[in-house]
């Protein structure tokens, strides 16, 4: 026997997702963000030249909550297509992602790399814009929801290709506490 699920069990199924992912992504996103000090907080990026077009520092924190609960709602939107073809490479390409997100913080104000963290942000942009491609085919809507991300991370290369180009000495502007501090003259 086939039983058809009505749309308030639809959607009654996607809020337990939702209420998993949501809270998930944004616990793993400022967990990521607290593994280091990052912003204003961080006094190595406090030495960086930065480009006219940085936003406040404060304007980050709002935007990353606010594109973690995006991203958390597209997951459980998709989780929840059961049957939907492609589901499996939308969620696929999303958990491929989501460890370069998060790890890019780590690198960026923990390790000064922003070489690397600039890569990163590169291959974010591609993995996105494919998650982003592969959620719209499964729920259309979840694919509406990842374009801010996308855009954030199209500025946010701008951005640091722009504040590596002022800062080409940026890994070496505050040495790493495994240098010794003497100076022998």
């Amino acid at each position: 026997m086939m039983e058809i699920a009505s749309k308030g069990q639809l959607r009654l199924a996607y809020f337990r997702w939702a209420i998993v992912t949501v809270p998930l992504m944004l616990l793993l996103g400022i967990g990521s963000g607290r593994l280091v000090p990052s912003g204003d907080d961080n006094p190595w990026f406090g030495q960086l030249v930065k480009p006219e077009i940085m936003p406040p520092g404060w304007a980050f924190a709002v935007a990353w909550t606010i594109l973690y609960v995006l991203m958390g709602l597209a997951l459980a939107l998709v989780i929840n297509a059961r049957g939907s073809r492609g589901r499996g490479l939308a969620i696929a390409l999303f958990v491929v992602q989501l460890p370069i997100n998060l790890a890019w913080s780590p690198v960026f104000f923990g390790m000064h790399k922003v070489d690397t963290a600039l890569l990163m942000i590169g291959a974010l942009v591609i993995l996105v814009l494919l998650t982003t491609l592969f959620f719209w085919r499964v729920r259309s809507v979840a694919g509406m929801l990842l374009l801010p991300y996308l855009a954030w991370l199209c500025f946010a290369f701008v951005l640091l290709y722009q504040i590596d180009a002022l800062n080409p000495d940026a890994e070496s502007l505050v040495p790493s506490r495994t240098v010794d501090q003497i100076e022998i003259r």
